[in-house]
This record gives C-alpha cells, structure tokens and sequence, in this order.
C-alpha cells in the first residue's frame, strides 16, 4: 500500500516542494532507524546523521503527514502538564530540567531554521488569554512563577484594555504574552527537517509502515533491532519509535499509555494585510484558558487560522468544520460574511497526566511520544535529546523517562468511554 497524501489543508495547498521518496524494498543495514517522518522523527534523523550515524527513517505516509503537518502550529514554553504536577512527579530539581529544555526548544526551532534555511513563516509571539475572573487570576500565579522560580523573563502580564488594542474582539480580559514562543507553518517545518536530514545523510523511506520489530524488554544489552516492514526489513544497532498514536499494533506497550484525540482548524479566505491586522495587530498567535481551548493565528498570506473543537470519542458524527467556524464567530463576528478555503482535522496524542511520555522499551529501543498539544516546539528539542542519549550522554533524556505514566484505564473497549466521561466535567466547567 503506497503513501496516503497529506490532509487537504491550509498547509498541504502551500507546502514547499518535497520529493516523492521510495518505499523500502528489501533488506537495509544502518546504525541507527528512525521510525516516524514527524518533527520529532526529522529532528532526531537530523541530529544523529550530523554526528556520523548512518541513519534510515521510515513514514508509513508523506514526511509530516500526521499531527507535525496539520497542527495550530503554536510553539510554546513548558509541558502539557503544569509545572507543579510536573514537580510532584519527579521532584524540583527534575522539573526545573525538563522546564529549561522546553525553553531551549523555542531557541533550537530558530536555530534550525536559520542553519538549514527553512522557509517555514516563523513569528514570534503568543499570548495565552483569560476569558474569567478565575483565569486572570491563574494567569498572575503563573506569571509569578515564571518570573520567580525559573527567572523567565520572556513573558509579561496585558491588561483587558491592551489586549483589546491587539486583538479585535472583547471576548479576553487579560492575557499573558510571551516574546519567546511563536508561530510557523508546521508542513514546510518538517519538510525542511526532513531535507536537511537527508543532506546529511539520512536515507528516507515513504509509504513504508514499520509492522514490528524484534526487540522488547528483556532484551540482551547490544542485540541488533530488526525492523520488519511490508517489502523488506531494516537491521540496526538501535531504534527510535516516532509514530505517536499511528504506531498502534507496532508498539502494543506504549499504545496503552497514549491516546488518539481529533482536533480541527480552519482556514479563511485571504483578508489583505490591512483586515487581518485589525484581527491580530502583532501577529501572535493566541490561546484561551479553557479546557476545550480555542487558538488561532494568521497566516503569511493574511488568513484566520483558527481550531477550537476536539472529538474524544472517537466518532465523526458531527459537523467539525461548522462547528469550528462556529467557534470562531464568537471570537470574531464581523468574520460572519467571510469565506472558509480550508478545513481539516487530524489526531494528537495525550498522556494520562498530560506530560511527555519518553523512554527505552529495551537497551537500543528508544520511544518519544505523548506530547498532549505540546508538540511543535518539543517535539524537535525531544529528537536532539534522543539523539544525544544514543551518542552517550543521556542525563536529560532520562529525566523525562523518569515521568511515572499509567495505562488509560478501561482497556481497549472502554478507555475512550471513559475518557468521553471525564471530558464532559470539563466541558461544563468551562461554561462556569
């Protein structure tokens, strides 16, 4: 079966030329196999075939076919989680690494753009929005907490009234603004990854799903990983499971610890320059408080891109595009006569406890998932991190696999019904 094409998005209709690779066919040796053309598969390709490894990188699909190449494309500091339940987790001294990675992470996205010269739209700037009286205060206990425990100084606190002169709606009372995070065009991010992996060295092959590979726990330390595909097979000193939520069947033991959620955007018709400055006058991109989150941006070429539905159930039921849109007019009603050119959605996958969810199923098997929305800025700091681990020094990668995670409960059957369930209490607090 060959490679599904890239969602019909916003992204897809814009995305810088990439070839089309070939599937695997027969039987390949490399040091190291990469399973997963997302950003954190690209990044860790990258970073290991920079540092002499003789890579191979397999995508069931197009490179950035899933979540990296159809997301809100915010890039943000921190975790899923809150730093504090990433504190009772692991402990301060822990928290306070996996903090300062994920700002390193903002830091490497512009890095590599500039290094690999990847056109991608990078805007820096977003702001996280109270909409409640309970919101604004969480934001100045966070804002505290950045200034005074990480000395984090990218971020300030916007009144209701300048956050009125930037945004054109009268939905936020205050906001948090953070110079540091930004915005980018997620596809052409990952494209560009996946070039200058290929540049150095790094062997791409699409349309090649991983069906299983030959090591688990309990392996002996240093047995080769053989990594069976359709046509063919892949042996390596060791491997590294990129596939999130489309790993499935292929990793049994960390599907248990994840799970699929849709999420959906839309994109407008263009509006000119003038009309979307007068949406977003510095190009931030922005985020709600609530639990089931509204976030939008602008585009490069002055479209709303705008998510703001989630699907728990695992049902497709409903009328996600006019739902969305629907979302999006309570925002910004003048929009009401406005066009939608694109409407896509697409899986992400989340952690019980919302944080990241890295580790070794045995010595030369490593897996990086879980990013729970998180993704685009910590997806590629997690491929350097991986990468690092492999060549010898692993302190920071085994911070995060020291982050306890449980199954989801319920089991095959009833895991999504449960989650469904408890959803549904954040939904109706949201409404409070």
């Amino acid at each position: 079966m060959g490679a599904q094409p890239h969602a019909t998005s916003y992204y897809a209709a814009c995305a810088n030329p990439a070839p089309d690779r070939a599937s695997l066919a027969g039987e390949v040796e490399c040091d190291i196999c990469v399973v997963g053309g997302g950003i954190a598969g690209c990044s860790a390709a990258l970073h290991l075939a920079e540092q002499g490894y003789r890579v191979v990188l397999l995508e069931e699909n197009r490179i950035g076919w899933g979540a990296s190449g159809r997301s809100g494309a915010q890039a943000i500091y921190g975790v899923a989680a809150p730093q504090s339940k990433v504190e009772r987790l692991i402990g301060p001294a822990d928290a306070r690494i996996v903090w300062d990675v994920t700002v390193e992470a903002l830091d490497l996205i512009r890095e590599l753009i500039a290094k690999h010269s990847i056109q991608c739209d990078w805007v820096s700037g977003h702001m996280l929005t109270a909409i409640k009286p309970r919101h604004d205060v969480d934001l100045h206990a966070e804002l505290e907490e950045l200034h005074q425990t990480y000395d984090y100084r990218s971020a300030r606190y916007m009144t209701r009234d300048e956050v009125r002169s930037v945004l054109a709606t009268d939905r936020y009372i205050g906001a948090l603004y953070d110079s540091r995070s930004g915005h980018l065009h997620s596809l052409n991010y990952t494209l560009g990854l996946a070039a200058a992996a290929e540049r150095a060295g790094t062997r791409i092959f699409e349309g090649t799903r991983a069906l299983d590979f030959s090591n688990g726990s309990g392996v002996t330390a240093g047995a080769p990983a053989r990594v069976r595909t359709a046509q063919g097979s892949v042996s390596a000193r060791s491997v590294v499971l990129c596939g999130n939520v489309y790993l499935g069947d292929t990793a049994p033991a960390l599907a248990s610890k994840i799970m699929a959620v849709a999420t959906y955007i839309v994109a407008t018709e263009p509006l000119g320059a003038e009309h979307a400055r007068g949406l977003i006058a510095n190009r931030s991109a922005v985020a709600d408080m609530n639990w089931v989150l509204d976030y939008f941006r602008l585009s490069a070429d002055h479209r709303l891109l705008f998510g703001g539905r989630v699907n728990y159930s695992g049902l497709s039921s409903f009328d996600a595009p006019s739902a969305t849109r629907a979302r999006m007019l309570k925002v910004f009603p003048q929009l009401a006569d406005v066009r939608i050119d694109y409407a896509w959605g697409g899986n992400v996958d989340i952690t019980m406890n919302r944080a990241p969810h890295f580790g070794r199923l045995a010595s030369n098997v490593y897996f990086l998932q879980g990013f729970s929305g998180h993704g685009i800025a910590l997806t590629g700091i997690a491929g350097k991190m991986v990468a690092q681990a492999i060549a010898g020094t692993s302190e920071r990668f085994d911070v995060f696999a020291r982050i306890p995670h449980a199954n989801f409960p319920g089991g095959a059957a009833l895991r999504r019904p449960a989650l469904v369930l408890a959803m549904l209490y954040y939904r109706i607090k949201d409404l409070l």
